[in-house]
């Protein structure tokens, strides 16, 4: 059973002019991680703009990572979509190329539990064989009744858990304790050492895009023991991702994967490009809290 182990990318889509994916440079991003001692790409997700790509576009982009990836790290595939159609045609596109497992977000407007729990039940039967894993974010239900009304599906094998309430993630992994295999991943990038603290198996994030060794440490140093130190560098991590937050992160995104040498073109709406200006004072704020150490871990 794959699991969501270790610091994981929530990989970033590049983007050619014209819109599609940019498969050249989607390679070069993917070749860079691989020397970073991630654990995985989850690709395709809400950092990935999958939702707001075509589906063939999203396609292209699994069967590009798998590519270049070539079996040395797992990647997991994000189908979620708002037409079901779509989204059962992605997990049995990743079962056919070759995934290692596939994910989905609650859609957008599904507000009942009864909607949700029926939409994860059939996602999860269009690719049986494949480990599936529901994606916690922004949940428009409540999360443990529905995590418990799911665990008689055979392959569901866990999820990425996105927010700050490491009471509820601890419960929703209590919750399939008795199952074989069963696992859940952080993806809130700020509460990377809280979530291990607390059981997580791993973290899938944004900012992984660019200093995923920062991640990778902060992980082996709490499994020394070395907790002050973990927190220290979560701390560091943290003045990051806030100033990237407070410039627009979509756009911010882009623009530090730009410094770091790789030219991803431009986000996609409701996402907006970062204009110089505002990416020049921001990258100047960013050095000042060492980034550059962090992206170079």
């Amino acid at each position: 059973m794959t699991h969501l182990q270790g610091a994981w990318p929530a990989l970033m889509t590049p983007h050619a002019p014209g819109g599609g994916p940019n498969l050249t440079a989607l390679r070069v991003l993917v070749r860079h991680l691989l020397t970073k001692e991630i654990g995985g790409f989850y690709v395709n997700g809400t950092t990935g703009e999958g939702v707001f790509m075509a589906i063939v576009d999203r396609e292209q982009v699994l069967e590009t990572v798998l590519d270049e990836v070539s079996g040395r790290v797992p990647v997991v595939s994000h189908v979620g979509a708002m037409a079901t159609g779509d989204a059962f045609r992605l997990a049995g596109h990743a079962a056919a190329c070759g995934a290692d497992g596939f994910a989905s977000i609650i859609p957008p407007l599904y507000n009942s539990p009864a909607a949700v729990e029926a939409y994860y039940r059939r996602l999860a039967a269009a690719a049986p064989d494949l480990p599936f894993f529901m994606y916690v974010i922004n949940a428009s239900v409540p999360i443990l009744p529905l995590v418990e009304s799911l665990l008689d599906i055979p392959n569901l094998a866990g999820g990425k858990y996105t927010g700050p309430d490491m009471f509820e993630f601890r419960r929703v992994l209590d919750a399939g304790a008795d199952r074989n295999g069963w696992s859940l991943s952080s993806g809130m990038d700020e509460m990377c050492v809280a979530a291990v603290l607390v059981g997580s198996v791993g973290n899938i994030g944004s900012t992984l895009n660019f200093m995923p060794g920062a991640y990778v440490r902060m992980r082996s140093l709490v499994a020394e023991g070395k907790i002050d130190q973990a927190m220290q560098l979560q701390l560091k991590a943290n003045r990051v991702t806030a100033i990237m937050i407070d410039h627009g992160f979509g756009g911010a995104l882009y623009t530090v994967v730009k410094h770091l040498g790789i030219d991803a073109g431009s986000p996609r709406l409701p996402n907006l490009e970062q204009d110089a200006t505002d990416a020049e004072t921001m990258l100047r704020s960013l050095r000042q809290v060492g980034f550059d150490d962090l992206a170079a871990m």
